[in-house]
């Protein structure tokens, strides 16, 4: 029987490609894995993780979720510990998967982050798996313009950086946004792609889900960051 995959799945744009790369090239996916963080976090994307529901759904993929529940405010010395810490969950979760399926081996979004990709492969390492990261190094700009053309609709639905403002908020992630992101990357250092953390995305649709997410949200804005504060959210 054929081994299976895992996608580390949170629902933003770099999860997503990184699942969907791994569809295009034949992988075997058959699990999603969404780690529910709290309100901070080093490894984890954390804004509308409860949607992943909804596109586990539309993607027609399960949906297994990892609630770690306080580790994030253990009594981590620093931002390593923490990073360490927060791996904990996710590592038993899929050990235990293992007594189940065959993993061949995990899908992730990372970009840029050796903090998070070295905790990652350190896990695959040791798990005896493999890890599927197609993000990793490319340019933002291209990846962007890549999953545009591939038909991915992106919501902004964080954003926490200087230059953006509240009219980012469900902003859709498109050419003339990216234009933007590239003038604020020369002025301020902005990730084009965020993965800073300068702001948080859910893709809602795209050519490997089957029905769209509808989202009816409010926003909330606190003099320089702000999250959509989604009311609904349902598929079309």
């Amino acid at each position: 029987m054929e081994d299976e995959w895992v996608s580390l799945f949170s629902g933003g744009k770099d999860s997503s490609w990184a699942l969907y790369q791994a569809l295009e090239r034949g992988l075997n996916v058959t699990r999603l894995l969404t780690v529910h963080p709290s309100d901070d976090s080093y490894m984890y994307h954390v804004p509308a993780t409860e949607l992943t529901g909804l596109a586990a759904e539309s993607l027609g993929i399960e949906l297994i979720d990892v609630h770690p529940g306080d580790l994030e405010a253990s009594t981590a010395a620093d931002s390593g510990e923490q990073g360490d810490a927060e791996l904990e969950p996710l590592e038993a979760a899929l050990t235990d998967l293992q007594s189940e399926i065959d993993i061949a081996g995990v899908t992730a979004g990372a970009i840029e982050s050796e903090f998070q990709t070295n905790r990652i492969q350190g896990m695959c390492d040791r798990l005896g798996i493999d890890l599927f990261a197609p993000l990793w190094q490319e340019n933002p700009r291209e990846l962007g313009d890549a999953m545009l053309d591939a038909g991915f609709e992106i919501a902004i639905i964080q954003v926490a950086a200087h230059g953006l403002d509240e009219s980012w908020l469900g902003r859709t992630l498109d050419a003339e946004a990216l234009d933007e992101l590239e003038q604020l990357n020369d002025e301020y250092g902005v990730h084009i792609l965020g993965e800073g953390g300068e702001f948080e995305t859910l893709v809602t649709d795209g050519p490997h889900m089957d029905r769209p997410i509808e989202l009816e949200y409010e926003t909330e804005w606190e003099g320089t960051h702000g999250r959509l504060v989604i009311t609904d959210a349902y598929l079309g």
